[in-house]
């Protein structure tokens, strides 16, 4: 009989919110198997890596044998999926193990792929090795590239199959984040009617994520405003490295900030403003360019969700969430200048047309469809006197020419280029031969990867291929399920 790890795991979130967590258990898993492990996030957890590898750490990682202290549960949702309003989502394939007590505060631990639960809705609930190792291969690098995320703890192959198109092979994502309330949490809450719960789960995410909401004249827009901010530094800092996440749903966005749910994303290679990754998003609704006015429309569905809490007189509640929502705008163009400014090696005392040359180039890559990421870094070594690796792949010469030499006068410090831009990404074709080659059974090629991931700014010899972009210009990518 496999023993249980002696950790601590808590429920806040389904004391506090039990109309919001139904009690569940995982499915069991045939034949756990170890394929993927993040050590360093183990160890800031407070958890012993060896300890995790042992069948009582597979028992957690897997759910199917969680400590005597954790009471998991699926989390109930709703949310607007590709603009239509879905009354009852919720972990459908998903469970919260419960929270760790961590020197950084509470995290969560919830798992992928763990089977079918009251929100499956048909589905199996369980997951494939791909998507999960997917997650975990994109989710690392983005926390290595400085974006807030949701964290990949460890993969676990199940030894049960699931059939998709084809039959693969299955596995158990364990994810770890700040929380993983939503905009869909909000609106499950206000579905139901209950002011109560509604203030409760308020109370609840101003603790967790927004503390000094607590303390303003209305706690409720403050939570709003904190959000607000937090998914307009989170969506310019994809913009900036031409991440498409491509399932901007409103249960896909956090009221952390974190990113969430790694299904049909990809980042940019050529750059076109207009690229779209998901096989599903047929009308470009996820595209590249529209993000940031996504991330305000779903922001508008969080502020229709708060209006009780905002004001008793409805009009007065609409007229002040209104009015914080048009700050997402500002917010964002800020956020974008200010990292569009570093990554042409501009400080925030450069003088104003810092700002006009930085948007002048915007448009120059685009019209040349240069790759984001290798564009972006050989810039670094133009600041140096080396034009060539980034005027190599510009079309238009005169124009490159011409913008450079206002770029240059401005005196780029080419050392914050190199801090801001990175050599490697996870490039869609690397990511697909990883995740093919570990669906076969072979997992070198994804560790290879990760490795590479988990120091993105610091170029390598022998790495040449991790920088390079794919040939394949109509990738597209599935949500997994």
């Amino acid at each position: 009989m496999t023993t249980t790890l002696a950790i601590d795991l808590g429920h806040r979130f389904a004391d506090e919110l039990p109309e919001l967590a139904v009690t569940w258990q995982a499915a069991e898993t045939p034949e756990p198997r170890l394929l993927a492990l993040d050590e360093d996030l183990a160890v800031e957890l407070g958890l012993d890596p060896d300890e995790l590898r042992s069948p009582a750490g597979l028992g957690l990682l897997t759910g199917t044998h969680p400590p005597a202290s954790a009471t998991p549960v699926a989390q109930a949702y709703a949310g607007h999926q590709f603009g239509g309003y879905s009354p009852r989502l919720g972990d459908g394939r998903a469970l919260l193990l419960g929270e760790l007590s961590t020197p950084a505060g509470l995290r969560d631990l919830h798992l992928k792929g763990s089977g079918r639960t009251p929100f499956s809705r048909g589905g199996d609930g369980f997951a494939a090795v791909g998507p999960m190792l997917r997650e975990h291969v994109v989710s690392t690098a983005m926390h290595a590239l400085g974006v807030p995320t949701t964290r990949s703890l460890a993969v676990v192959a199940t030894g049960r199959a699931v059939q998709r198109e084809s039959v693969l092979p299955g596995a158990v994502l364990a994810r770890v984040a700040s929380s993983h309330l939503r905009v869909g949490t909000f609106q499950f809450a206000r579905a139901l009617d209950d002011p109560a719960l509604l203030r409760r789960l308020l109370d609840h995410a101003i603790e967790r994520h927004h503390p000094h909401a607590a303390d303003a004249a209305n706690p409720a827009l403050a939570l709003f405003e904190a959000v607000r901010d937090a998914q307009a530094e989170l969506v310019a800092r994809w913009m900036l490295l031409g991440f498409v996440h491509g399932v901007m749903n409103t249960d896909n966005v956090t009221i952390s900030g974190e990113t969430i749910d790694y299904g049909p994303c990809a980042f940019l290679d050529a750059f076109d403003p207009t690229t779209v990754f998901s096989s599903i998003d047929h009308g470009g609704r996820y595209a590249y360019r529209n993000q940031p006015g996504i991330a305000a429309w779903d922001l508008a569905r969080l502020a229709e969700s708060l209006l009780p809490l905002i004001d008793d007189e409805q009009e007065r509640a609409v007229e002040l969430a209104t009015e914080s929502l048009q700050g997402f705008g500002p917010a964002y163009e800020a956020a974008w200048a200010r990292g569009l400014r570093a990554k042409l090696g501009h400080g925030a005392d450069a003088p104003a047309e810092a700002d006009q040359v930085a948007g002048d180039l915007i448009a120059l890559a685009s019209g040349n469809r240069v790759d984001l990421t290798g564009f972006f870094r050989a810039l670094g070594a133009a600041a140096r006197g080396d034009a060539e690796p980034a005027r190599s792949q510009v079309l238009d010469l005169a124009a490159y020419d011409a913008w450079a030499q206002r770029w240059l006068a401005l005196g780029p410090d080419a050392a914050l280029m190199d801090r801001t831009n990175p050599v490697y990404v996870p490039r869609n074709h690397l990511v697909e031969e990883a995740l093919d080659a570990a669906t076969a059974g072979d997992l070198d090629p994804v560790d290879r990867l990760v490795e590479v991931l988990r120091a993105p700014y610091d170029e390598r010899p022998g790495l040449e291929r991790y920088s390079q972009p794919g040939t394949d210009t109509g990738f597209v990518t599935y949500c997994g399920t």
